[in-house]
């Protein structure tokens, strides 16, 4: 079989034997060597109802031969011992992750990498209940919408966490919602729905077709869908540490992020036990982090092998606190850092977080070390209520009188959907704060100073330090991060310690010699 590089490939086998509990008790796998440089990843398989279990891979070498071998802890024909080949052959794409790679942390772990180095920044929306209440239709609308708008992820429960939710099966009707483990009502996640995860299959398909990568949260451990007693943390460890190895072995032959913690404390038993898990059966080497409740030091598990970032919470009172971000940055070894969730827009109150507020909390919050990326969210998108009269939602989240649909539209979600534009195409890897340079309260340089940028919030000219003006960035842009346009550019004189621009309205000085 031919294959592409970075592109998922599906193996499907047949079981020629009875198995009672395929979905707990069988584990199957297969070894990938790489000729003709010897490299091994091993791929965990899933079991997908009946007698079908599928494996899916990708290759991260753009030429070659992958011989592959299945093994597993039963003696089945079907599936034990089973060989075959496949073929990379190089074609051109235009998608972004099937040209370089599936991201990873940065080499200093502060930032995104693809796997080829290529720079990236996550500029993240807040969908969290799509996978449960969306329809393909949906899904195309909010894909196109955020696209367009410049996001690359969406942060997502993976499933309906509440124990307590009441309603139809049915994602087209008021309070409706699909069930991915018919047992997760019990505090338990052992009887799982193949037909979920298969319409979820094809949900994260049209994401990825406008490359936005899904941000999957295995189940809740904080406030959850309508706050009804969420399972994420009353599973057993062991049952959340499968789930987790499920979804490596589904969806982690394409591009995605795991935020094994949500919303917690980071504390609970199931977040450390799923991001083993994760770590020993993710080949890839994927991000996999913690999001945090907005109370809290924000630290669990710093010094863990598999923990490659921490997410803040600010709340969603319409406070800016980048403060949290820069506190949480200092904490050692190093990690990925950003706010996961500032103030929801127009969240229980219209205009609360409204409009540039957003804009002006993003890059406030990638300034003081966020420099994993940013996250957006609005009232009533999260929780993916159907219309604007739908009930029985916490009315503190919802934004009063709109649907998803018209939360789409909300003014903000364009500010922070600009950040990856704006920044596109420069050195952005392991960012760090500099306050040092120029008399800017808001920048970031490169490690090797080459990139400065700054964001100032009135505008106004941007004045050097002199005592280190001589290894200052000439080339500059100045940009209006409200529309992305440059409003100034060009090369600084030697002798002029000032950038210049014209006071009043928000400014990002973008100064590179590359």
């Amino acid at each position: 079989m031919n294959i592409r590089p970075w592109r998922r490939t599906e193996l499907s086998f047949t079981a020629e034997r009875s198995h009672s509990d395929p979905y707990t008790g069988v584990e199957l796998w297969a070894d990938f060597t790489h000729q003709p440089t010897g490299t091994v990843l091993r791929r965990p398989a899933f079991w997908d109802g009946g007698s079908t279990w599928r494996l899916r891979f990708a290759s991260p070498a753009a030429t070659g031969v992958w011989t592959w071998r299945t093994d597993g802890d039963v003696d089945d024909p079907g599936l034990i011992g089973l060989t075959g080949e496949l073929t990379v052959v190089h074609a051109e794409s235009a998608r972004r992750f099937e040209r370089h790679g599936f991201w990873r942390m940065s080499p200093g772990a502060r930032s995104l990498v693809h796997a080829d180095g290529t720079p990236a920044l996550l500029v993240a929306d807040t969908a969290w209940a799509l996978p449960w209440r969306a329809t393909p239709d949906d899904a195309r609308v909010y894909a196109a919408d955020r696209a367009a708008k410049g996001f690359n992820a969406v942060l997502l429960m993976s499933v309906q966490p509440d124990m307590h939710a009441r309603g139809p099966r049915d994602r087209t009707q008021d309070e409706g919602f699909d069930v991915g483990f018919e047992d997760l009502k019990d505090g338990r996640l052992a009887r799982l729905d193949p037909a979920y995860f298969q319409y979820l299959d094809g949900l994260l398909d049209i994401l990825g077709e406008h490359d936005i990568v899904p941000v999957l949260q295995p189940v809740f451990q904080g406030f959850g869908w309508k706050g009804r007693s969420v399972a994420g943390t009353v599973v057993p460890p062991e049952e959340y540490e499968r789930y987790c190895r499920y979804l490596v072995a589904r969806y982690g032959a394409s591009p995605v992020v795991y935020l094994v913690g949500a919303d917690g404390s980071g504390e609970e038993p199931q977040i450390a036990a799923g991001g083993a898990e994760i770590e020993a059966w993710d080949a890839y080497g994927q991000p996999c982090g913690v999001h945090y409740r907005p109370h809290g030091r924000s630290r669990a598990h710093q010094g863990a092998g598999w923990l490659d970032f921490q997410w803040c919470q600010t709340g969603h009172s319409g406070e800016h606190l980048p403060e949290r971000v820069a506190d949480m940055r200092r904490n050692e070894p190093a990690k990925g850092v950003a706010n996961g969730e500032p103030t929801y827009e127009n969240s229980g109150t219209t205009g609360k977080g409204a409009g540039w507020w957003q804009g002006h909390e993003a890059w406030s919050n990638l300034c003081a070390g966020g420099t994993m990326g940013v996250v957006y969210g609005a009232g009533s998108l999260w929780q993916w209520r159907l219309h604007a009269e739908e009930g029985d939602h916490e009315p503190y989240f919802l934004a009063p009188g709109c649907g998803w649909r018209e939360a789409l539209d909300f003014e903000g979600s364009r500010y922070v959907g600009l950040i990856g534009r704006v920044l596109d195409g420069l050195p952005t890897t392991d960012l760090r704060p500099d306050w040092d340079r120029a008399m800017a309260g808001r920048a970031l340089s490169s490690p090797d100073g080459t990139l400065y940028i700054a964001y100032v919030e009135h505008g106004g000219p941007l004045r050097l330090n002199p005592e280190t003006a001589e290894t200052f960035p000439r080339s500059f842009r100045v940009i209006d991060p409200r529309s992305g346009e440059t409003v100034s550019q060009g090369v600084r004189p030697a002798d002029e310690l000032t950038v210049p621009d014209v006071g009043g309205a928000p400014r990002v000085f973008v100064c590179h010699d590359g």
